[in-house]
């Protein structure tokens, strides 16, 4: 997992609430069993119409939006299913942080377990990015070790995290990564119950 501490970022604003994880990756595209590979159906009811074609009016066919790796959206995001996909297609897609006023719990703990930083901020500042992101070529930073999020423009918020999960994150860990932290004292109690 990379580590995260401060990102720099293209914004793009999803102005939708309850975007449940259906739409975020739809269940036709969970046959495949690594992680790689889901970007390319991220949000693909509303990016691609029945043929195929990219849906002019969404947000993320806009050329303006392509390298985005900031994603703001609107309350109770990653609602539905608890399917782990839906972060694998966000992060594989290259979104690196997600700024929403709430998140769905599971999709919130899928998420920072793989490496995305999800910031909870007040309506109001989420309505303010999103407003400020419209027009395309929007950037924050977002500072994980200071917990703020900020623009060149004035805009400067506090967000908090669960300790735990800063440290996770800063140090670019899974719970796998924690376990092998302890390979030496796992390695010697097993030669201790062979003996």
């Amino acid at each position: 997992m990379e580590a995260i501490r401060k990102h720099k970022g293209l914004v793009c604003p999803l102005n939708r609430v309850n975007v449940d994880t259906d739409q975020i990756i739809p269940k036709q595209f969970l046959k495949r069993i690594e992680r790689q590979g889901f970007g390319q159906f991220l949000f693909y009811h509303w990016r691609f119409d029945n043929d195929g074609n990219k849906r002019a009016d969404f947000i993320l066919n806009e050329p303006v939006y392509e390298q985005a790796s900031i994603l703001i959206a609107g309350d109770n995001f990653g609602c539905g299913s608890s399917r782990e996909h839906a972060p694998w297609a966000l992060l594989d897609y290259g979104f690196k942080v997600i700024i929403a006023p709430s998140f769905a719990d599971i999709f919130y703990n899928n998420s920072m377990k793989n490496g995305i930083l999800l910031v909870k901020l007040a309506e109001d500042q989420v309505e303010e990015l999103l407003e400020r992101a419209k027009n395309g070529r929007y950037a924050l930073t977002v500072d994980l070790e200071e917990q703020t999020v900020k623009d060149e423009d004035g805009f400067n918020a506090a967000f908090d995290i669960d300790p735990y999960q800063k440290k996770l994150l800063l140090n670019g860990w899974d719970e796998i990564s924690l376990t092998l932290q302890l390979e030496d004292k796992i390695n010697a109690f097993e030669e201790k119950v062979k003996n």
